[in-house]
């Protein structure tokens, strides 16, 4: 006889995870507009995101969470509350730049912008990253501190931040993680810290990559 048992102190609530794929992109078929209909949110995972080295492909403009805003932290909320429309923005504008299109100062410097957004995003197989973390990548990415960095150069740049962070502001990164409100002080302090990053451990960075590149050049022709 098949009996239903409630965990103790349990909400009840049932938690399903359905997957389907859908038919050369077609979300509005009937399968995937009653997953739509009957689910909190949807995930959209894109092949052509994928192939082209997005990783997770999530396709942003699609993809909706109807409590998974509810349930961010409120330096995440902060922080990300127009990456979604500027990485819809910067699809778009990818499209006209592929046909060709010539486009504005201001759409150029979107559609730079987002690149760097895109690659910011992809992550890497099996390596999570802690919450703060993201909220300070993101936060340098959507307010401008990598729009002179290098598309290529968006991972590094990640890295040496967050050693940065950690070992010359150990306090701040601490206190951040305990209690991840990206309040008015905070945000101040935020910008001081990228703003000190940038002019010291990037700046050295660059050079010491830059010395060992034309090292390594130089040794094939040595005798």
């Amino acid at each position: 006889m098949l009996a239903i048992h409630r965990l103790p102190r349990s909400g009840g609530s049932m938690t399903a995870l359905p997957i389907c794929e859908t038919q050369e992109g077609e979300v509005s078929a009937y399968i995937p507009t009653n997953l739509i209909s009957i689910t909190d949110g949807q995930i959209y995972l894109e092949p052509r995101l994928f192939f082209s080295g997005v990783r997770p492909a999530i396709n942003v403009g699609i993809s909706v969470s109807r409590v998974g805003y509810k349930a961010a932290s409120q330096g995440m909320k902060e922080v990300a509350k127009g990456l979604r429309l500027d990485l819809a923005a910067y699809r778009e504008l990818e499209s006209f730049a592929q046909l060709g299109m010539e486009l504005d100062e201001t759409s150029q410097r979107q559609l730079d912008r987002g690149a760097r957004l895109v690659r910011l995003l992809t992550q890497g197989q099996y390596q999570p990253e802690p919450v703060i973390e993201q909220v300070l990548a993101i936060y340098a990415g959507t307010r401008g501190y990598m729009d002179d960095v290098a598309v290529e150069d968006v991972d590094d740049f990640e890295a040496e931040l967050r050693k940065f962070v950690k070992a010359e502001h150990a306090e701040f990164y601490q206190a951040f993680e305990a209690e991840a409100a990206l309040t008015k002080q905070r945000e101040k302090d935020l910008k001081a810290i990228l703003k000190a990053f940038k002019e010291t451990a990037w700046r050295e960075f660059r050079r010491l990559r830059r010395t060992a590149s034309a090292e390594g050049a130089a040794t094939p022709g040595q005798t």
